[in-house]
């Protein structure tokens, strides 16, 4: 039975650069984040990369991937998780990320699990909400 744990997410850096065409939509950019997770997940400045798609100024799609080292309900590891978002008109951000199988290194060898935030565009951080199990 998964395990579920929650915590906060805190926005530390974010470069993004377009890629290709800067005119009108549709586009796509890079972007290039750090990251810092408390509460189940405790992981300072993580690395992540994300691509992204707009449709329009201010609606699109991401999709990234997030290495965090730190700890996991205290035990210590690494792990990466894959992330797949939409961002919407009024500012709204969805996503939905899964762990890497086989990215667990340390005491989260075997990490399994799947997580998901929703935010406004602009907070400095953000409510996340983990379910995983250790094989």
């Amino acid at each position: 039975m998964p395990t579920q744990t929650t915590g906060r997410i805190t926005y530390a850096n974010w470069e993004e650069n377009p890629v290709g065409s800067t005119g009108a939509s549709p586009r796509i950019a890079r972007a290039s984040v750090a990251n810092t997770f408390s509460g189940g997940i405790e992981a300072a400045r993580t690395t992540c990369e994300y691509t992204i798609a707009y449709v329009t100024d201010k609606t699109g799609t991401f999709t990234g991937m997030e290495l965090l080292t730190g700890q996991l309900d205290g035990r210590a590891g690494t792990f990466v998780v894959e992330e797949r978002g939409v961002f919407e008109a009024d500012g709204t951000v969805r996503c939905a990320f899964e762990v890497v199988p086989g990215s667990g290194t340390g005491d989260l060898t075997g990490l399994t699990g799947t997580g998901s935030y929703t935010c406004k565009a602009g907070e400095p951080s953000i409510s996340y909400s983990f379910d995983y199990e250790l094989g």
